[in-house]
């Protein structure tokens, strides 16, 4: 899967005064930097702000002793940063840019290999992909990177001309788009639990799969996010990125071998698969919502239409929830639920496989059916898998009762347990590219969505707000299952147990 162990690179990060860099990219390369898998690196950051590097590298320190604490190598650590105020929009900038990455690239014997981290706006990133290019950064002789962070693109239209821009500078090969989802570690381990264990595989289609639910829930509301919000909105900023890519992962058939082109190709012919959704089926398979006041922790919070840099009549939705129909030999027929809000009752990221009942209920009484068997694959907060199963009651006869088998990612196997950045800033030093989304999958993606967002946008949400703060989403939710003859498992009761 790996093509180079080589980790010895120089990383520009644009944006290096944001909130993502200090909160995310700086910890997360300490951690690298102190478990010894950097060989020789540098860092450049590069912003608007005016630094000098002693004031940037002392900004980053004071990052990862936050989120870290008391760290031993942090001086040595934080030498290696160097710092740069920058106009995205100036090649003046880029020349002066070129010089100092050249001068620590023969300092450090960087071998030419650079990454150029876009931890910013997105509607800088095509500008400087082209500066880069026509400024001759991109003249190395060693690799060149390009890592993007999210949103690409608005819609399909927007993607497809920041990929243009893009392309003319660096090779698809060369450009990792980021999706954090793909590295946590539960999200990766879905391959594992299904392509490792000869119990899930056979079992993996619609003859045995009655349904398969995703639910990724924020306590948090917009906080100060609201200008980006109210052009995103939940569609944009959660399903058409990070939902889209689990149940790929969920759905997609076993590769050939393990290499970054064949998992992508089977993420794909997964996209390609999808139902199409549009018109008047929208509001039969999706559910949209917008939080209004209400109660989290006993702390009274603010509508979303009352929060910062929001429209007070806005037509933004925080929830959504739908269902996803795979039309393929293995999925015909399996929904696929998935739901997503911010202001929900619980913070919780969990995947829940449900079997299909048994032919005939043997164990049957009158006032109880047995549970279904389900498997549950626990993201965050918490990690691990739980397979829920009936046994024998202790000291009954013969009745039925649910156990379940758990595994958690704790005590010796939660130790220094990676955040998902630093798995993809390693993986992109390596030039693993299998966690990192392929143009052909965010266009398939943003093709899907478009047609929901398309009747969403055009249609007023005269009904908004209409969940509360501290729920679980809009009745409407329900119903979406109940016509099918499901329901949501409650993600409060299917905790794992973290004893295990």
């Amino acid at each position: 899967m790996t093509q180079t162990r080589n980790v010895t690179s120089l990383i520009m990060i644009f944006g290096a005064t944001g909130d993502l860099a200090k909160r995310k990219l700086f910890p997360s390369l300490y951690r690298l930097f102190e478990k010894g898998k950097l060989n020789k690196f540098a860092v450049v950051g590069v912003a608007r702000r005016s630094l000098s590097t002693e004031e940037f590298q002392q900004s980053v320190k004071d990052s990862v002793l936050s989120a870290l604490g008391k760290k031993d190598r942090i001086d040595e650590f934080v030498s290696h940063f160097y710092y740069q105020s920058h106009d995205v929009s100036d090649s003046n900038s880029y020349a002066r840019l070129k010089n100092l990455a050249d001068e620590i690239d023969e300092h450090y014997q960087l071998e030419g290999n650079r990454i150029f981290y876009l931890a910013m706006a997105p509607e800088f990133f095509g500008t400087i992909a082209l500066h880069l290019k026509s400024d001759k950064l991109t003249n190395v002789k060693g690799y060149k990177r390009l890592v993007i962070e999210k949103p690409f693109g608005h819609d399909l239209a927007s993607a497809i001309e920041l990929n243009k821009q893009i392309r003319s500078a660096f090779k698809e090969k060369e450009v990792y788009r980021i999706d954090h989802y793909l590295g946590k570690e539960m999200v990766r381990n879905i391959e594992v639990i299904r392509f490792a264990n000869a119990i899930f595989e056979p079992l993996w289609n619609n003859r045995y799969i009655s349904n398969i639910q995703i639910t990724s829930s924020e306590v948090l509301g917009v906080e100060e996010r609201g200008r980006y919000y109210e052009t995103s909105g939940a569609l944009r900023d959660m399903l058409q990125n990070h939902m889209m890519q689990m149940v790929a992962l969920l759905a997609m058939e076993p590769p050939i071998n393990l290499t970054t082109d064949e998992i992508r190709s089977e993420k794909v012919r997964v996209f390609r698969a999808l139902r199409t959704v549009e018109g008047e089926q929208v509001n039969e398979y999706f559910v949209r919502g917008q939080y209004g006041e209400g109660t989290i922790e006993d702390v009274q919070v603010p509508a979303y239409r009352e929060e910062t840099m929001v429209d007070k009549e806005s037509n933004t939705e925080t929830f959504v929830a739908g269902k996803i129909m795979i039309d393929n030999f293995r999925w015909a027929g399996v929904p696929f639920y998935i739901r997503t809000g911010k202001r929900m009752s619980t913070k919780s990221t969990k995947i829940v496989i449900q079997f299909k009942d048994i032919p005939m209920n043997l164990y049957y009484q009158t006032e109880k059916m047995l549970n279904p068997n389900l498997l549950v694959i626990h993201i965050q907060p918490e990690e691990g898998i739980t397979l829920h199963l009936n046994a024998k009651k202790a000291g009954g006869h013969l009745d039925a009762q649910e156990v379940k088998l758990s595994f958690a990612n704790t005590g010796i196997h939660a130790m220094n347990t990676p955040e998902g950045y630093e798995k993809l800033l390693l993986d992109c030093m390596r030039g693993d590219a299998t966690n990192f989304t392929h143009w052909d999958e965010v266009a398939y993606s943003w093709s899907f969505v478009d047609k929901i967002s398309a009747v969403w946008e055009s249609t007023k949400a005269d009904y908004f707000p209409n969940y509360q703060s501290g729920t679980m989403g809009p009745k409407e939710v329900d119903d979406l299952l109940e016509k099918d003859g499901y329901f949501w498992w409650p993600v409060t009761d299917l905790e794992v147990d973290m004893c295990k």
